[in-house]
């Protein structure tokens, strides 16, 4: 009985063994499920895809002193990880941290801002902008936290390109009309091949100017006499909060211009930079000179400095030669084709190669196209200055809605999407500012040079840098255009002009923490850069100098009157320190990271303008450390010159146009003219 019992104890044992081992197993599963499970989404991470695999499997050999365009060309570089943290370090910084603990593709800029950074009590006349700055972050943070929140995501129900808008074959106006209208006549889609406007109009008498644009005054307080109208088609749909660009510039200048005769000059302008002026000042168009559909640019007529008895003469023998059958070609010079008081009508017509304009049946001027612009961009007419307008009248125009959206030209491909970020360092990083609703030149920078060998294999990387624009639905689009292309850097306050120079502080700061980039270049997005030219300008300063590149300005003064007047208590000084101008120039990292650290540190001085800011850094920093100062005038402020290396004020088709002739022809040339 005895040994009975002792046995069935033995297998009660036995069973009880079993069944915590099943446990355990059962236990180890679950944890080892847990582990899978938990792992699964850093495995089909989209960092990890095949297209970055490929890259990845091609190592990337760095130099201490920066490479040559031929040496990097066919380097692919291999790809970062978004979260990575050096566990080298025993205390990593603060940025890296925010970076490992957030999800990947981060679009939101780590610039560290507290509520210390913007000090209203500061003494350097910076306390209206840290003022503005406070304020303009702390609603743009409020403004970012519901878009992340998803409680925007109602305004997404209506979209203006959903409305369609009736496109008429003529529009009709009498003066009155025109004058209600603020002297602007909309063409809803623009024009089209044949589309003509007829003026009928009055130039006013000549009136004292104290001040005229057209004219040299040689002594203060001098009037001139003064009589001009303009004539200017608009881009009213091309972009937001700022003047259209005008597609055709036409200006009669009656009395007033800086010559002292009457001439017609036309042009166009975009973004205020207006291009090279076509003046007619009545000799005509020479015979070899370029056409416009078979008409000549300048027409003749009779000016008041030829000689009236030279004149009477060559009536006599133009009579001589007509009577005894000489003359092969009945020939007439006529006058002016505009005078004070004397009603006209204006004909403008568009050709196959360019606008005509013809004033009381004779043909005046032809003006050629312009790269950059369609007709169907050519959405307003205003006619302003000393006219009175008795009626317009616009036929022929387009009968369907032009083919694209300028502020919603956004290709969804993934061919324009920004490549992986490299393990290491990077030769140079281009941080680009661009506007929230700035869509179109966004995507020409991407079909433009950004696809440039260099970006694409992420030795070089570009970003485009953009604050918080004051329309949600203008946020909602931008945010996911961030979101797929991955190269949109959000810098989350309110955009403000003044306020700029916060997103230079931002591309200071991705460039030496998140790409560690050895050289940073800042540029606008209507900025068109050579990338190789960059590289090949960098190669020239010796390895390990801190450098300042660019159009560098020396013993400029502040204005102190008018639009971009600067007062005393912003700039107390009466000289700025030599700043490099802003649409585009380079800066060794360590000035960077000197930037990066004062501001962190609230030491670092802002000014609203935001080149003579970086000049003020790179002279404070080239007080402790030699800065070697570089001059050039290939970056250039206004338009391009040829053999450019940046290349400002371009509208988006300009900015195709300049890569299309960079990959055709292989030489820089410029695409404002003709």
């Amino acid at each position: 009985m005895k040994r009975g019992k002792s046995d069935t104890k033995l297998d009660a044992f036995v069973s009880l063994s079993k069944q915590r081992s099943i446990q355990i197993v059962i236990a180890v599963a679950v944890f080892y499920m847990l582990l899978v499970t938990l792992e699964i989404p850093f495995v089909f991470d989209s960092r990890f895809t095949s297209e970055t695999t490929t890259a990845t499997s091609t190592t990337l050999t760095r130099f201490s002193h920066l490479q040559s365009e031929q040496d990097l060309h066919d380097k692919d570089a291999p790809t970062r990880p978004m979260n990575w943290v050096s566990h080298n370090s025993a205390q990593p910084m603060r940025s890296q941290l925010a970076r490992s603990t957030t999800k990947p593709n981060k679009i939101l800029s780590t610039l560290g801002f507290e509520p210390k950074t913007f000090d209203p009590t500061k003494k350097d006349g910076s306390v209206s902008l840290h003022k503005a700055a406070k304020t303009a972050w702390e609603d743009g943070l409020k403004i970012w936290d519901e878009m992340e929140s998803g409680k925007m995501q109602l305004l997404e129900v209506k979209k203006p390109e959903n409305k369609s808008e009736p496109c008429p074959n003529s529009v009709s106006l009498s003066g009155s009309e025109f004058l209600k209208r603020m002297r602007m006549v909309e063409l809803p889609c623009g024009l089209t091949l044949g589309s003509h406007i007829t003026v009928v109009g009055k130039p006013r008498a000549a009136h004292a100017e104290k001040d005229p644009k057209i004219a040299l005054v040689k002594e203060a307080g001098e009037t001139v006499m003064v009589s001009q109208f303009m004539m200017e088609l608009l881009g009213l749909k091309t972009v937001e909060a700022e003047d259209p660009p005008r597609i055709l510039h036409f200006n009669p200048r009656l009395k007033g211009d800086w010559s002292l005769k009457p001439v017609i000059e036309q042009n166009t302008c975009y973004r205020m930079q207006w291009g090279t002026a076509l003046r007619c000042e009545g000799w005509g168009s020479k015979a070899d000179e370029e056409t416009v559909d078979g008409q000549v640019k300048c027409e003749k007529w009779v000016r008041d400095d030829e000689d009236d008895d030279k004149s009477e003469e060559s009536k006599a023998t133009w009579w001589l030669n007509r009577l005894i059958g000489r003359t092969k070609k009945v020939s007439f010079d006529w006058p002016y084709p505009f005078a004070e008081e004397k009603l006209f009508v204006l004909t403008l017509s568009a050709g196959l190669e360019g606008y005509h304009i013809n004033v009381d049946g004779r043909h005046a001027t032809s003006f050629p196209y312009r790269t950059g612009y369609t007709l169907e961009d050519a959405t307003g007419l205003a006619v302003t200055g000393d006219i009175d307008v008795h009626s317009v009248f616009a036929a022929s125009l387009p009968s369907n809605h032009p083919s694209f959206s300028p502020q919603r030209h956004l290709e969804m491909s993934s061919r324009w999407k920004a490549p992986p970020l490299s393990v290491g360092s990077v030769e140079l990083f281009i941080g680009v500012l661009s506007a929230g609703n700035h869509f179109s030149e966004r995507m020409a920078v991407r079909k433009s040079w950004m696809q440039h060998r260099l970006i694409k294999s992420s030795n070089v990387v570009a970003r485009f840098f953009v604050a918080l624009h004051a329309r949600k639905e203008v946020n909602l689009e931008l945010k996911k255009e961030a979101e797929f292309f991955g190269d949109i850097v959000i810098v989350p306050y309110m955009d403000n002009y003044d306020l700029v120079v916060l997103k230079t502080v931002a591309i200071c700061e991705y460039g030496v923490r998140t790409v560690r980039a050895k050289y940073i270049m800042k540029g606008d997005d209507d900025t068109f850069v050579r990338v190789d030219s960059i590289i090949d300008e960098v190669n020239e300063i010796p390895a390990g100098r801190s450098l300042y590149i660019g159009n560098i300005n020396y013993y400029h003064k502040p204005l102190r009157y008018g639009k971009w007047a600067v007062t005393y208590e912003e700039w107390p000084e009466e000289d700025y320190p030599p700043y490099a101008n802003g649409p585009g120039y380079i800066l060794s990292s360590d000035i960077g990271r000197f930037i990066v650290s004062e501001f962190e540190s609230h030491k670092l001085r802002l000014f609203k303008m935001e080149d003579v800011s970086m000049g003020m850094w790179v002279e404070q920093f080239n007080s402790s450390r030699p800065v070697e100062y570089v001059h050039s005038l290939k970056f250039c402020q206004f338009g391009c010159i040829e053999g450019y290396y940046t290349a400002h004020y371009q509208s988006p088709k300009q900015m195709i146009c300049l890569w299309e002739k960079l990959q055709k022809q292989g030489r820089p040339q410029c695409c404002n003219m003709r």
